[in-house]
């Protein structure tokens, strides 16, 4: 079972906390550390890969897990993200002397990461966890770090920024105008489809060369239909009218 604050001697947990202030407002390089407050037992921190080694261009989570008698013991540290690394095991445990033979409880938090990092700067093959990468270091360093890279590259991908105008770019990339796809519906273009006749269309359409073709106006043909009906009923019930005036005469 992991240390929590309350199994922490409150001396510690005074000192994490100030400790924990400074690298947050103060990070060292390429290092970004994370805490719970309810549980200063297990530091996590993401670490950049240096410029320069097989670890460029990733970011590795790891973690510091500190025991009841901290400092007096030092923290096991562990890197969850997978790293091909000689001084780091499969499971993700860390082999320096700064955490083992040569820890000193003065040594405070800021010290350790900065261990760690260099750690993938200079590796020590000589006391590997991971004995294939230690080996490959040895004796064929341009295996080794193409091994490294791979890895990096696989699991150690930094998160990805949401992009911006994504909509922008989306109608650059099919060559539309994104000022048409703003007013292509707001009462002042049409979608495509059939044109309407118009007044001035139906006059085209009767002086063309085509006599012979009828022109179609859509839902207006019902419309000129039923006026003509009208007026031929009004002009019979006019005759009738008259008729009967000459009856009469």
């Amino acid at each position: 079972m992991q240390a929590t604050n309350e199994n922490l001697p409150p001396n510690v947990i005074k000192q994490l906390a100030k400790e924990l202030k400074n690298l947050d407002e103060s990070p060292p390089e390429g290092i970004k550390v994370s805490v719970n407050d309810d549980d200063f037992s297990t530091i996590f921190a993401d670490i950049e890969g240096p410029s320069g080694t097989p670890y460029e261009n990733g970011v590795f989570r790891m973690k510091l897990l500190l025991s009841h008698d901290f400092p007096q013991s030092p923290p096991k540290g562990y890197f969850l993200t997978k790293i091909f690394h000689p001084n780091i095991a499969t499971n993700g445990e860390i082999c320096v002397n700064t955490l083992k033979k040569d820890w000193n409880p003065t040594l405070g938090l800021r010290h350790v990461l900065i261990v760690v990092r260099c750690l993938l700067i200079e590796p020590f093959p000589e006391s590997a966890l991971n004995e294939q990468a230690g080996k490959m270091l040895l004796e064929n360093y341009d295996e080794y770090a193409r091994h490294a890279r791979l890895y990096t590259g696989i699991h150690a991908k930094p998160k990805p920024k949401a992009k911006s105008g994504a909509i922008s770019e989306s109608t650059t990339a099919l060559n539309v105008d994104p000022s048409s796809t703003n007013n292509a519906f707001d009462g002042k273009k049409l979608p495509p489809g059939p044109t309407p006749l118009t007044a001035s269309s139906k006059g085209t359409a009767a002086n063309s060369n085509d006599q012979n073709i009828p022109v179609v106006t859509g839902p207006s043909a019902p419309l000129k239909k039923e006026a003509g009906t009208a007026k031929a009923l009004a002009d019979k019930k006019k005759i009738d009218a008259r008729k009967k005036s000459l009856k009469r005469l």
